[in-house]
């Protein structure tokens, strides 16, 4: 099997389209970083990463073609994930905006946004309907199929990582150009307010029976 082909580029150029796109994960990071800082933004960016990765070999292994076929298991996930998000916002309401280098740096600060990043997307059926709505269409089905689609998963994962960081780095850029505490207190409020928004776009957007 040839590794670059016509059907590759276009599943790349699918995955470059579909994570320029303003979603969950892009408004969740950028907030986050605008809020928290850049490293926080990167450790939830790692953790949206290993999300994607661990959906895509359940794709890959049929756990997520399950989850479609089942409307019951659909539901409570699209409903975990409402909350999660929910969550989301009343934490960002209640975080100290102004940190000091110890805490900015800690492991344990950093590991919070990580796993943040990783339930997010472990909850998110819209990853799920991804691996299976639109990888499969790039498959050939003259080769091996669970190959195709752990190899495919992975460049959508490197693409998206790619893109998140990217967000995170200029939201970033923004939270030093407004480095004020009052600012920042604004700013927070503002964006909890854009998270439950969020919430409740994702509940809208994801209500679908099969």
């Amino acid at each position: 099997m040839d590794f670059v082909t016509p059907s590759l580029l276009s599943f790349i150029i699918t995955c470059i389209i579909i994570e320029s796109t303003p979603g969950v994960n892009m408004s969740y990071l950028a907030i986050l970083s605008v809020t928290n800082g850049r490293k926080a933004g990167y450790a939830a960016t790692a953790g949206v990463a290993l999300g994607l990765s661990i959906v895509g070999i359940a794709t890959a292994l049929g756990v997520a073609t399950l989850i479609s076929n089942s409307n019951i298991i659909y539901q409570a996930l699209r409903i975990s994930g409402v909350f999660d998000h929910l969550w989301l916002a009343y934490d960002t309401w209640k975080t100290k905006i102004v940190l000091s280098q110890e805490e900015v740096h800690s492991l344990i600060y950093q590991a919070k946004f990580f796993k943040r990043g990783l339930i997010s997307n472990l909850l998110n059926p819209k990853a799920v309907i991804f691996y299976i709505a639109i990888l499969p269409k790039f498959i050939d089905p003259s080769s091996s199929a669970m190959f195709q689609a752990v190899y495919l998963s992975i460049i959508y994962v490197f693409i998206a990582t790619f893109i998140h960081g990217f967000i995170v780095t200029l939201a970033g850029t923004m939270r030093i150009l407004l480095e004020n505490e009052k600012r920042l207190t604004i700013i927070r409020y503002a964006m909890t307010f854009a998270l439950v928004l969020i919430a409740i776009w994702f509940a809208m957007t994801t209500n679908q029976t099969f």
